[in-house]
């Protein structure tokens, strides 16, 4: 391609909304405009590699076995309703109705449509287990859509389905999904975990993130050098401790004590002064309309997550006053385990303490000296908490470490949450009806090379791994209105052009270091520079974007020599 026919609208100024490194260099970069909040067009160097993305996308979904459908972006409410997910999902659902009242939605996801689509096709185990799987826009109104593509509004993601006869089933198709997604992360030249997570509003009984490791990113991913362990923050286990042998000896007499507007772990620690530590909480959660106690030590914070999987509710929130009132028989702020009318439940931080405070369900008073078995009775110790840096690895003991992340692929085991709703079966070999068990396995196309630019990127511009990049190479005459200089760069571009490289043909007439800098922002792996001096020995200067290095070839090596550079990075193992 040449630069003077590229749309190709290139920006020296930082944007001022754009917050984050791939936001700011994608609109400087020219890749990407924003026609309204959390929505932008590709301009041609962006679409590029989203198609590269999508293309190796494409072929390790091939490989692993799944086919490619195309599903309707509009979707009728009845699925929805089948599903139960027209009122559990969320303002995120945009809802809107045609000319004739009838009600639908824009698809943030294909669970409904696909199921929808093989019930209607598959009726016996013969035909199972089957993967299907789409490239394709998605709508999720974000009530706050930021960090330009990482976040938006609409957006293009890869999402995958599978269908299966059973369980050991739908765990070979979980397994071979797994392994398509570290093979599709590996091939786009990204540093990435895989993490355990929790499926959120999708559903499933487990799932994994796919995480591409950068400092800006949102998520908090909790890993283990030692051992194979790796989960996203909201996921993440404690060990269960040891319990303790606690003598009644030690207990010491129940003590109320008059609090007066002390609410706060912060203003009961110095009011009685005692540790955090040393207190305990006691959060009472509205979980499906019924109060439950959660009681966590005073220093720790609950996992809100994990209290709605343990209770398995549908909806978890903290309890309003009324609520709190009628459990406890006080305002907020005073709430405690002793004498409550609601079930109690308590995180392992509380399972060894003894001689705590709590609060006196009672306005303005607190007590010191309570005890588990002698004062009130805990239901079950769980796992309730978030996860501390000082914690260890629930898995091999040694200790965890905190990075940051950025989500682009997410892998769930569905089970029969949707097939089981919209009655998808099928027919045993005895002719017994069975429900299929699902998978379903997305990407974000987008969020996939804006996090790639955020591992990507230097004070210049972008840095593009090869895999990626839009253009593997860019070629900078220096003068274009030197004969000998244009004629080489003509040359070579030709060479290049019929063995298959992807190369620009920088032929504007402008200054070297205008050229040079356009060429590192937009982050082309390799550039060639030709000059009149090198020109003249005979020689062509190649410099690798990523390194800065600077390498001189003989002119007739030229082409060859970039040549086994792009296969090289390309083909990593064959180094």
């Amino acid at each position: 391609m040449r630069y003077s026919e590229m749309y190709l609208p290139t920006a020296r100024e930082i944007p001022s909304d754009a917050e984050v490194a791939s936001h700011q260099l994608m609109i400087r970069a020219g890749m990407i405009r924003k026609l309204t909040s959390g929505i932008y067009s590709y301009l041609p160097l962006g679409y590029r590699v989203i198609r590269k993305v999508e293309q190796i996308v494409r072929e390790e979904m091939n490989k692993a076995g799944a086919q490619e459908v195309h599903l309707p972006m509009v979707q009728p409410v009845e699925l929805w309703q089948e599903s139960g997910r027209w009122v559990h999902y969320g303002k995120e659902l945009l809802r809107f109705r045609d000319r004739h009242e009838r009600e639908y939605c824009l698809g943030p996801t294909h669970e409904e449509v696909i199921t929808d689509l093989v019930r209607n096709d598959i009726k016996t185990y013969r035909q199972l287990p089957r993967n299907l799987y789409q490239i394709q826009t998605k709508f999720r109104d974000e009530v706050r859509p930021r960090f330009g593509v990482m976040r938006c509004r609409e957006f293009g993601m890869k999402d995958a389905y599978s269908f299966d006869a059973d369980e050991a089933g739908a765990e070979k198709s979980y397994d071979k999904m797994f392994v398509a997604y570290n093979n599709i992360f590996n091939r786009c030249g990204l540093k990435f975990r895989s993490v355990e997570a929790d499926s959120g509003s999708i559903g499933g009984k487990y799932s994994h993130e796919f995480m591409v490791m950068a400092d800006s990113g949102e998520d908090a991913i909790v890993f283990c050098d030692k051992c194979a362990y790796a989960a996203n923050l909201e996921k993440a286990e404690i060990r269960e401790p040891e319990k303790k042998n606690i003598s009644q000896k030690d207990w010491l007499p129940l003590e109320s004590v008059h609090t007066p507007e002390v609410r706060t772990i912060e203003e009961v620690s110095t009011f009685l002064k005692v540790k955090p530590r040393d207190i305990v909480k006691t959060l009472i959660f509205n979980a499906d309309g019924k109060a439950c106690a959660v009681l966590i030590r005073g220093d720790q914070d609950v996992n809100e997550i994990k209290v709605k999987n343990y209770l398995g509710a549908a909806e978890l929130e903290l309890a309003d006053d009324e609520m709190i009132m009628k459990a406890t028989g006080a305002p907020r702020g005073f709430a405690g385990a002793v004498k409550i009318k609601t079930r109690v439940i308590a995180d392992f931080s509380v399972m060894n303490m003894i001689n705590f405070v709590t609060g006196a369900n009672k306005e303005d008073y607190h007590l010191k000296n309570v005890n588990i078995g002698r004062d009130f009775n805990v239901e079950v110790f769980a796992d309730l908490r978030v996860v501390k840096e000082n914690d260890s690895c629930p898995r091999c003991g040694d200790k965890i470490k905190f990075a940051r992340g950025i989500e682009v692929g997410h892998v769930f085991k569905l089970g029969t949450k949707y097939s089981k709703a919209m009655k998808a079966v099928y027919l045993d070999k005895d002719g017994q009806e069975k429900i299929m068990v699902m998978g379903c396995y997305g990407i974000g196309i987008g969020r996939t090379v804006a996090a790639c630019i955020e591992q990507n990127f230097d004070e210049n511009g972008i840095v593009w791994p090869m895999p990626l990049a839009p253009y593997q190479v860019i070629i900078t005459p220096v003068n274009i209105n030197e004969v000998d200089i244009m004629k080489a760069a003509e040359s070579i571009y030709s060479s290049m052009l019929n063995c298959g490289i992807e190369v620009i043909l920088d032929d504007r007439d402008e200054r070297a270091g205008v050229k040079f800098k356009d060429a590192d922002l937009i982050g082309i792996p390799i550039r060639i520079t030709i000059g009149q001096k090198s020109l003249a020995s005979g020689n062509i200067e190649l410099k690798i974007r990523k390194t800065g290095e600077n390498r001189l070839y003989p002119s007739q090596k030229i082409v060859q020599e970039v040549k086994a550079l792009i296969d090289q990075e390309l083909n990593p193992a064959a180094k």
